[in-house]
């Protein structure tokens, strides 16, 4: 009898020693729809520096040309969260889909490649010219502000839409003069083509800016998920900007760059987790150009903001990185 006693004394502190240790944190799944690009550069070392990890993410990560692609896939079902720009986030808004914008992570400006036997040498030469740009991105708004501030219009030149990676044998080939883009691929250009290429001075024309979105149904079912998805961005800026160098071998090598090909262009990159005036700049921007030119669904108005940006979650996390009026 005693040793029943004592085997039940034993059992039961096991027991409870079991029940003192620490219960392993639940691993949260979500899905990345990626425009594997630098513009992408926090999302890429948020994933390869295991900050994911350390938040309770699994993060499952599929790679796309462009943020439209990328929030086409989100809000049709494929993925959970998109990295994309202005542009595509206002044909949305414009249409209707409920989609909910939770932060925007950098900016960069837009950039001209022409062709050196095209004679290019400034924004006027533009007239009678082939350009290449991609719709329903940052690189269609660019092209008209582009043409604006050389008093042109889109009846002066040949646009011809082409998905960024089909630019630069569009370029190579004469098939075009020049192609509207981000980076890399005006870097790709250059380095390709040499003497054969020139960037056109277009400093300032138009910064595009590049965000993370979600459906408001997914913000509203899975809120710890984006709010561990932010803080996950927030850490791997701090770390982006503690350790340059390395972050950005690690963004060359993920979106197939060399490494001093990249740090060429870095300055050009301003990565940052926020919601203000530069994102709702960029939204107004695209919108009142979709307006001026009819590019809209048919009855479509000036999207108020107010209903598609949602700053809680990242003012939850760090308040100074929020100067969006709306709460």
């Amino acid at each position: 009898m005693h040793f029943h006693k004592l085997q039940g004394l034993f059992v039961g502190l096991a027991l409870l020693g079991l029940a003192a240790q620490p219960v392993s944190a639940e691993v949260l799944k979500t899905r990345l729809a990626q425009n594997l690009s630098p513009i992408s550069g926090i999302a890429i070392i948020a994933k390869a520096q295991g900050f994911f990890d350390r938040q309770g993410l699994d993060v499952e990560v599929s790679n796309f040309t462009s943020g439209k692609q990328a929030l086409d896939t989100v809000i049709g079902g494929g993925a959970d969260i998109a990295t994309t720009a202005e542009a595509p986030v206002t044909a949305a808004a414009m249409s209707g889909q409920p989609i909910a914008f939770v932060a925007g992570m950098e900016y960069s400006d837009i950039k001209t490649l022409t062709s050196a036997a095209s004679g290019i040498k400034t924004r006027a030469d533009l007239r009678g010219k082939k350009i290449a740009y991609t719709a329903g991105t940052g690189s269609e708004v660019y092209t008209a502000q582009l043409l604006k501030s050389a008093g042109l219009t889109a009846k002066d030149v040949t646009l011809i839409n082409l998905r960024p990676q089909d630019m630069l044998p569009a370029l190579a080939s004469g098939g075009i003069d020049a192609f509207d883009t981000w980076e890399p691929h005006v870097a790709n250009g250059k380095k390709t083509l040499g003497e054969k290429v020139t960037e056109l001075d277009a400093k300032g024309v138009y910064s595009e800016t590049f965000n993370i979105v979600v459906m408001q149904t997914y913000l509203q079912s899975h809120p710890e998920i984006v709010e561990k998805f932010l803080a996950s961005l927030i850490a791997a800026e701090d770390w982006m900007k503690a350790n340059p160098k390395e972050a950005a071998g690690i963004i060359a090598k993920a979106v197939g760059m060399k490494e001093d090909e990249l740090q060429a262009i870095w300055p050009d990159y301003i990565f940052h987790v926020s919601i203000g005036e530069k994102q709702l700049s960029a939204l107004q921007t695209h919108a009142e150009w979709r307006l001026d030119t009819n590019n809209h669904p048919p009855g479509a108005t000036m999207p108020d903001f107010s209903k598609f940006i949602f700053p809680q979650t990242l003012r939850k996390l760090d308040a100074s990185r929020v100067s969006y009026p709306h709460s």
